[in-house]
């Protein structure tokens, strides 16, 4: 008999994942959720298409453990970039530091769309891409939330 993976076999592994679809998307979404990042740490490579963020990332897939709440670094990359646009915030401001609520795709014709990256206090971020093609990686070790408890989101 074979058994499904169980949420619980994951352990302390890092998160490596890749959506190629919107439903992919969704569970990288749930997992970059309230991840913060300098405006510093985003880069668009444009002869490479690719949009990268360093992001600190909560883990909610630790959090309501017996452990305190955790983030790790995380690298996001968005691959066949073709044009990027923002709004809501000052891309100049190097001392500003952003909010990842969601990430949210809007298809297109032939496979090609849009990812927005929701941001806290009406910000966005929007990618126009040729296919759907997204990573989430973490690249350090956990480590204890500076505020000592999980984002809240008041209903």
């Amino acid at each position: 008999m074979v058994e499904d993976a169980r949420f619980e076999d994951g352990g302390e592994q890092p998160v490596a994942l890749r959506a190629l679809d919107a439903d992919d998307l969704r569970v990288i979404s749930s997992l970059a959720q309230d991840a913060v990042f300098p405006v510093t740490e985003m880069t668009w490579d444009r002869a490479r298409r690719r949009v990268a963020l360093l992001l600190n990332r909560f883990r909610w897939e630790q959090a309501g453990g017996k452990t305190a709440p955790e983030r790790v670094q995380s690298v996001l990359v968005i691959e066949d970039a073709l044009a990027v646009a923002s709004q809501g915030f000052d891309r100049a401001d190097p001392d500003l530091v952003l909010s990842l609520l969601a990430l949210e795709w809007t298809a297109g014709e032939d496979g090609t769309g849009r990812i927005t990256l929701v941001l806290a206090g009406d910000g966005a971020i929007a990618v126009d891409v040729e296919a759907l093609e997204v990573t989430l990686r973490d690249v350090t070790k956990p480590y204890t939330a500076p505020s000592g408890r999980a984002p809240h989101h008041p209903e």
